[in-house]
């Protein structure tokens, strides 16, 4: 007999260490298993053959570690694995055997990091792991939304349906990220040329302006807006290094006050209450956590660890913070709908729906049709914004250069009077 150190999940999403005898590494799986708990990960104590490898199953599953090379982790885009998840969707829906459909995926992938995990999730189930056990060794691919929703799915017997719906969800999220990447690339776009334009000016047709000047009215005092402008160009052309080098450090800085735990809810908090943008923010935000929290309940996931993976999802630490009180509270006994209130971060719609649902019995639906609520506001928002910003940032443009014209015509128009005369 050897003992194995193992890490698991239990029902309610909580991680559980310890240890335990068995003959080998697939007989503490498998000891594990009975116990209730979803092992991720059984280590031999001593090393040994066996070492250390994730708990994807028995046989030639457990016996390899599986490996990728630095360069190709966490770079599977989501949009390459929702294509990955509505494939086998599809496969398994048709009736195939699941080792099938991610054999027939693997012939047909091109990317090297989900190749290899094609092929080592393939390994695991054949060897007797289960599905979700096999997508644990990837946690840089899979993340905790997806293992538990299929994990979900496996103990229902309703894998197809809970792929369908993951396909679903990734879908929906690319559709709005490429909803506001496209109202946002035309802004971009006439910013940079704009910039563009400007450091031209300042750098090149400014000083030759300035030059004529001096040549031209021998010491007269130039207009104050004409003083300003070259001011402006004269700092540009010396010291302009010089301030692109302080941005970026002051760039550098903020992302890492970011990474701090005050300065993450210091920066999200302002994010959310940015003018213009914040209320679109937190729209988009309370229709990620409604659609993954209503997806994760209809898929089966327990209530309490369904609103950890949401809250370690959210993206956002003030939603964070508000879902771990939301949390706190569902795990002594309490009804949804008075946390949710509680915090003050989330809108009376959301608190009414919420309640409502909890009263019908049918709060993962009433999630997801806030999610699709607030879906489409986000979607009218960023339409409404890209139809602002695009005449004001013509405007300031226009002001700008206009400016430039006037401080530069208004000495010639001086010149040429004094040369007439």
């Amino acid at each position: 007999m050897a003992k194995f150190r193992y890490v698991a999940m239990d029902s309610k999403g909580s991680e559980v260490q310890g240890t335990i005898d068995a003959e080998g590494q697939s007989q503490a799986v498998s000891a594990v298993r009975a116990r209730g708990l979803f092992p991720t990960k059984v280590t031999q104590v001593g090393g040994g053959k066996g070492g250390a490898a994730a708990a994807g199953g028995g046989g030639k599953g457990l016996s390899m570690e599986l490996k990728m090379p630095k360069m190709f982790q966490a770079k599977v885009k989501p949009k390459q694995l929702m294509v990955f998840t509505r494939q086998l969707a599809t496969l398994v829906d048709a009736g195939l055997p699941l080792l099938r459909g991610l054999r027939i995926l693997l012939k047909q992938e091109k990317h090297p990091a989900l190749r290899e995990a094609l092929s080592g999730m393939g390994e695991a189930v054949e060897g007797g792991g289960t599905f979700s056990e096999a997508l644990g060794q990837y946690p840089k691919i899979f993340d905790p939304l997806f293992i538990s929703m299929v994990r979900a799915g496996e103990a229902g017997g309703v894998l197809e349906v809970v792929l369908e719906r993951l396909a679903e969800f990734g879908e929906k999220a690319e559709k709005i990220k490429n909803k506001v990447k496209s109202a946002m690339v035309y802004p971009i776009v006439v910013l940079v040329a704009a910039m563009g334009i400007l450091v031209f000016l300042m750098t090149s047709v400014i000083p030759k302006f300035e030059a004529i000047f001096n040549d031209l009215l021998e010491g007269q005092a130039l207009p104050m807006l004409t003083q300003f402008v070259i001011g402006i160009s004269t700092f540009v052309k010396t010291r302009g290094l010089v301030a692109v080098a302080v941005i970026a450090v002051l760039v550098v800085v903020n992302k890492m006050f970011g990474q701090t735990s005050g300065g993450r809810v210091f920066r999200d908090k302002m994010r959310l209450k940015m003018p213009m943008f914040g209320s679109m923010f937190k729209k988009a935000a309370i229709a990620r956590l409604t659609r993954t929290l209503g997806t994760l309940m209809s898929s089966g996931v327990p209530v309490l660890q369904a609103l950890n993976i949401v809250r370690d999802t959210s993206g956002n630490a003030v939603i964070a913070a508000a879902l771990q009180t939301v949390h706190d509270a569902v795990k002594e006994g309490d009804s949804m709908a008075v946390p949710f209130e509680q915090t003050g971060v989330f809108p009376g719609m959301v608190v009414s729906m919420v309640d409502v649902g909890e009263e019908t019995g049918a709060l993962p639906e009433m999630l997801v049709k806030i999610a699709d609520n607030y879906d489409d506001e986000v979607d009218t928002a960023v339409e409404g914004l890209t139809s602002v910003i695009e005449p004001i940032m013509i405007i300031v443009l226009a002001l700008i250069i206009g400016v430039i014209v006037i401080a530069m015509f208004v000495p010639l128009i001086s010149i040429i009077g004094t040369m007439s005369a």
